[in-house]
């Protein structure tokens, strides 16, 4: 996999996308530190470090806990991306826009950014209503009124809409996903400081030596799983039917085509995707109470104890919805129906299994099994560290199994793309030689 970076530097295009990307990143990163007019970051990340803001924290990249004028980020993004893609398959108008090509996916990544724009304006009001609720959050000369509001949610709609554009930038100039590599960049730069304050655990007698080696060792065996998972896939065979056509010059018939090959189906379709959408869910019930505290203190007392990162209630509701957004974004990345009539117009099919309808029962329930297993795998991941970290008393480092995901998810995502780049310049200078040699030849 080095010998990939190795390789691409030494290709001027590809190192000038590798530098274009990362002086995007670079400039997403300052904006991370720069704070929102009004608010006193230091009260708020104090209050805001742990639990399930410190969870949506981190995938912001720590934006959030500081509230920076990038602290919403790409959520509100990835959250109208899933809304868009599901209506794809139920609205008939954005059905029939993602068919057209290159121009349908356009619009709707239009409509996907103004959907993301609006998405992020209420999710910044009601951030700013937490915020100005408490008058500790409020930096001073600040008064936390309708001005100091409406000045927080139009920097934040701004921030949403420069932090699209980076990504953008970076898919279509760069190298891989631009949002994805946007958050893996905010989690990797909150690790230096979270090990250097680990470390520290060390000379205040806090923990041991041993609690922080089995810590690490946790770590690197969650990393490996990861990677198995990430990368495992049941393929079911396909074969295509051979065909029999005359010659160009009418001659005798012979067999064309004729293959077999398979359909690869992921274990884990819905990458991390369900976990970010449930938290997202989640964090709504703890923003409303927060906002509306006063009006309300018996609601607000009932989700300050219940719907708390941690609580067994709170867990249990976090398994159900990613076991739901997995089902659900299964089902709409992956349609058997689609995928059988597309197998019998090309002529192929699953050997023993009859083409159209039991095609694709068969899909489906393939499709089932591996989502019950990826959903299961996905509350593992979010509740296992949370177990890890009671029972080492190590909580200074956010040892987060969704930030883990990410990151394996965007690097094995990213070598492949550099690798596949690789191998058509190879392949293209492999011919070009042949060329040459041939001219040479006659």
């Amino acid at each position: 996999m080095l010998r990939a970076f190795r390789d691409a530097f030494r290709i001027p295009d590809l190192r000038r996308k590798i530098v274009f990307t990362l002086l995007l990143l670079a400039v997403y990163r300052l904006g991370s530190t720069i704070p929102t007019p009004g608010v006193n970051t230091a009260a708020l990340e104090s209050a805001t470090s742990g639990g399930l803001f410190g969870l949506i924290s981190l995938i912001s990249g720590g934006n959030l806990s500081q509230f920076s004028i990038f602290a919403l980020g790409v959520l509100p993004y990835i959250t109208a991306s899933i809304v868009i893609q599901l209506m794809t398959t139920t609205v008939p108008a954005l059905e029939k826009l993602s068919k057209e090509g290159e121009e349908g996916r356009k619009k709707i990544n239009q409509f996907t950014r103004y959907a993301a724009v609006g998405l992020g304006a209420v999710q910044a009001l009601f951030f700013s209503l937490f915020i100005t609720s408490n008058p500790a959050y409020i930096a001073v000369g600040w008064d936390p009124g309708i001005f100091t509001t409406a000045v927080m949610v139009l920097t934040q709609v701004a921030g949403i809409a420069f932090t699209m554009w980076i990504g953008e930038r970076i898919t279509e100039v760069g190298v891989g996903n631009g949002i994805s590599l946007i958050i893996t960049a905010g989690i990797i730069a909150n690790y230096p400081t979270e090990i250097a304050n680990t470390a520290q655990l060390l000379n205040t007698e806090q923990t041991s030596i041993l609690r922080i080696l089995i810590f690490a060792a946790v770590i690197l065996v969650t990393i490996a799983g990861i990677v198995y998972v990430y990368q495992g896939e049941r393929r079911v065979p396909v074969t295509y039917a051979r065909a029999r056509g005359g010659t160009p010059t009418g001659g005798a018939a012979r067999n064309m085509g004729g293959q077999a090959t398979w359909l690869p189906i992921k274990v884990n379709q819905a990458g991390v995707i369900p976990v970010i959408f449930a938290s997202a869910m989640l964090i709504i019930p703890n923003l409303i109470a927060s906002a509306t505290a006063t009006r309300a203190p018996g609601v607000n007392a009932w989700i300050q104890s219940n719907l708390v990162f941690g609580q067994p209630f709170y867990l249990a509701l976090e398994a159900l919805l990613i076991f739901g957004f997995t089902y659900l974004y299964n089902s709409v990345q992956f349609d058997p129906k689609r995928i059988s009539e597309q197998l019998r117009e090309a002529g192929g099919f699953i050997p023993g299994v009859r083409p159209g309808v039991p095609t694709a029962e068969y899909l489906g329930s393939i499709s089932g099994r591996l989502s019950l297993w990826g959903a299961v795998f996905l509350v593992v991941l979010t509740v296992f560290p949370q177990i890890v970290q009671r029972a080492t008393g190590i909580t200074t480092f956010q040892f987060s199994g969704t930030g883990l995901l990410i990151i394996v998810g965007v690097a094995l995502e990213t070598l492949k793309q550099l690798e596949a780049q690789l191998t058509v310049r190879r392949y293209d200078g492999f011919i070009t030689k042949g060329r040459i040699r041939g001219r040479l030849n006659n």
